[in-house]
C-alpha cells in the first residue's frame, strides 16, 4: 500500500505543532523531520519514541503542514493509527506525549504501553 493511500496516522495536538515547529526553527534545516516511531521495549512491551531525522524511507508516511514535518516509519504506523501527539511541560518536566485509543494498557511514565 502507498503512503498516498494511507489515512493520517494522528493528529497534533496545537502545543505539538508549535513545539516541533519551534524545535524544526531553531535546527535551521529544511529536510529535518521529527520521527515519531515505536519499538519494543518499556515495561508494557512497546514504548513510543522521538528523534530528528532528514532520512526518508520510500515507505515512510510524512505529515507536513505550516512548517510542521513529522515521518512515521510503515512498522510503527499500525501502532499509531487514531492517536493523537501532545507535547505538554509541567513539574515532571517537558515531553512529548501520545493519546493512543488502541493502547490497553500504559505505564505510569506514558512513554511504554502495550495493545
Amino acid at each position: 500500500m502507498s503512503a498516498v493511500q494511507q489515512a493520517t496516522p494522528f493528529d497534533l495536538t496545537p502545543a505539538a505543532e508549535e513545539k516541533i515547529r519551534e524545535l524544526l526553527l531553531e535546527e535551521a534545516d529544511d529536510e529535518l523531520c521529527l520521527r515519531v516511531f515505536v519499538t519494543g521495549g518499556g515495561c508494557s512491551g512497546f514504548q513510543y519514541g522521538f528523534t530528528f531525522d532528514d532520512d526518508r524511507a520510500e515507505d515512510d508516511f510524512a505529515i507536513s503542514n505550516n512548517g510542521v514535518r513529522v515521518l512515521v516509519d510503515s512498522l510503527s504506523y499500525g501502532y499509531l493509527v487514531g492517536s493523537v501527539l501532545d507535547y505538554q511541560e509541567g513539574l515532571e518536566g517537558s515531553r512529548f506525549t501520545v493519546n493512543n485509543p488502541s493502547a490497553t494498557s500504559t505505564c505510569g511514565c506514558g512513554s511504554s504501553f502495550s495493545i
